[in-house]
């Protein structure tokens, strides 16, 4: 995070308050957007794309990441191979509002190995809310529409891993700017992601070709509103205002991403996903309201 965050807590303005909603919608949105966009690319194809538009965009605003260019090496293959890829596999099988949930188990693994790494103690009601999520995610499990689909939800649960390791590099990389890093990354990832698609998927050309308006939109959607829009309003409002003011807010995406789901892709809300929901839900937000730092500000998120 960068050094110039506030020193002291002030009151949130209505306009940052709207600028907060609108990113964590964004965010939340993302879910069924990316769902549209897997229905015609490959994953891997996908995320090439989507981080080599993220380069363009951002690497002419970036600075040199001097001493850091093998750890941002290592950021990218966390992020780009086992983060993006596995959970973009898997949302192809799993609706977006189940994914949506899953993916919140990002927050308990940050924090047990924020406490293996950094000793960050974690007490008896952050392993208690850790419990709650894990249990939330079963119980999701066990919906007869997921019938078939665990390996799915397995790879969106080990892409929720793999964004906490990623949390873990980012905190050892030390100051970076959000945008520095979003574009290195980019760099980075591109290549590898591209180099993947071409020895585990197939017809990439055709599929381009063939692709529609939606498919593509959903890869600019990725780069430009998730990243762009989303991490460049995040950035200013943490130079405004204390971590512990914004972090809570991230408890709308997973609200905002089973709403996409319902309302763009027509799937339904069923008891399990509610209960779920609330349990995974409730377990996240005790940990983020007891120690918001437990995950890095600048880590990419779906």
């Amino acid at each position: 995070m960068s050094s110039d965050a506030p020193t002291a807590e002030s009151a949130l303005k209505p306009l940052d308050l709207f600028v907060i909603i609108g990113v964590m919608a964004i965010w939340g949105l993302n879910f069924a957007v990316a769902k549209t966009g897997l229905e015609e690319l490959p994953p891997m194809l996908f995320m090439a794309l989507r981080f080599l538009l993220v380069a363009v965009l951002l690497l002419p605003f970036a600075k040199l990441p001097k001493g850091q260019w093998l750890p941002l090496l290592g950021i990218s293959f966390t992020l780009g191979i086992l983060h993006f890829s596995f959970m973009f596999t898997g949302l192809i099988t799993l609706d977006a509002a189940t994914a949506a949930i899953a993916i919140q188990l990002q927050v308990p693994f940050a924090a047990l190995l924020a406490a293996f790494f950094f000793n960050d103690k974690l007490g008896w009601r952050r392993g208690l809310a850790m419990l709650l999520a894990f249990a939330g995610v079963a119980i999701i499990a066990g919906e007869p529409r997921l019938n078939g689909q665990y390996l799915a939800l397995a790879f969106v649960i080990f892409a929720a891993c793999m964004w906490s390791v990623a949390n873990v590099q980012i905190k050892r990389l030390g100051p970076i700017d959000g945008f520095t890093l979003n574009a290195w990354i980019g760099v980075f990832a591109t290549p590898q992601l591209a180099l993947a698609s071409m020895l585990l998927e197939d017809g990439q050309w055709a599929t381009l070709q063939a692709a529609s308006f939606w498919a593509y939109f959903a890869i600019v959607y990725q780069a430009v509103a998730v990243v762009v829009i989303g991490y460049g309003a995040w950035y200013w409002l943490l130079r405004r205002y204390q971590m512990n003011q914004i972090m809570p807010s991230m408890l709308l995406i997973p609200v905002f991403g089973v709403l996409s789901g319902i309302v763009f892709l027509g799937e339904s809300l069923t008891l399990n996903l509610i209960l779920g929901g609330l349990l995974t839900v409730g377990g996240v937000a005790i940990i983020i309201l007891r120690r918001p730092k437990a995950t890095a500000p600048e880590a990419g998120r779906v």
